[in-house]
């Protein structure tokens, strides 16, 4: 993802939360190494609401492809993701 047409004064903002995200996602993954979901050993609220940002991740610029243990548990979360309707 290029920041190339943002104004200066939005780049450095972006910036910042882009080194944020990439915090996020090692805290999840160092998590989800040694565990299946985030509270307790089953599929909870906290795995839905960091589900929402983290399966779209690429839409922001973040690669998961670093992030084993968070693709994988991207992929057992989906079986319980229900999209949005579209209208």
């Amino acid at each position: 993802m290029t920041h190339d047409l943002l104004r200066p004064e939005r780049q450095a903002p972006l910036e910042v939360k882009r080194v944020l995200g990439l915090a996020a996602l090692d805290v999840m993954e160092r998590y989800l190494a040694s565990r299946a979901d985030f509270v307790g050993e089953r599929y909870s609220m906290a795995d839905i609401a960091l589900y929402a940002y983290t399966h779209v991740a690429d839409e922001g610029g973040f690669d998961l492809g670093p992030c084993p243990a968070v693709r994988a548990w991207c992929v057992r979360a989906q079986s319980s993701h229900i999209p949005i309707a579209q209208g």
